[in-house]
């Protein structure tokens, strides 16, 4: 596979709620499964554009940058990960990849969503 795969996900939030609460390293383990205690991840500088890009550093010091962006929507949100396979990877491992950040974001939505009733 070749090129960046968008994975998004609306949810009943405000955007600046959905951009602290995902900024905040203490909520990652809550949503974010896939970020373990043995890597460190480093966001860009905090901003007024939704932009949460990140580099995440494995312990052998393999880093990857990842898109990451939550876009105002009236009252909700978009969140949008972009995933950039690395060459050499196969189908079955993007496929993978985007069930795992799906499972994640969906995870985030429901975590950020006023619970119904």
């Amino acid at each position: 596979m070749t090129g960046s795969v968008h994975v998004s996900q609306r949810i009943r939030c405000p955007a600046d709620r959905a951009y602290s609460f995902i900024r905040d390293p203490a909520n990652l383990p809550a949503w974010a499964a896939g970020v373990s205690d043995d890597m460190t991840l480093e966001f860009v500088a905090r901003n007024d554009l939704g932009v949460l890009d990140h580099t995440v550093v494995l312990p052998d010091g393999t880093a990857f940058y990842n898109p990451l962006r939550v876009l105002p929507d009236g009252d909700e949100c978009e969140v949008v990960f972009t995933l950039r396979p690395l060459l050499g990877v196969t189908d079955e491992d993007v496929e993978a990849d985007v069930s795992a950040i799906r499972r994640d974001l969906l995870t985030l939505k429901q975590l950020l969503e006023p619970a119904e009733g």
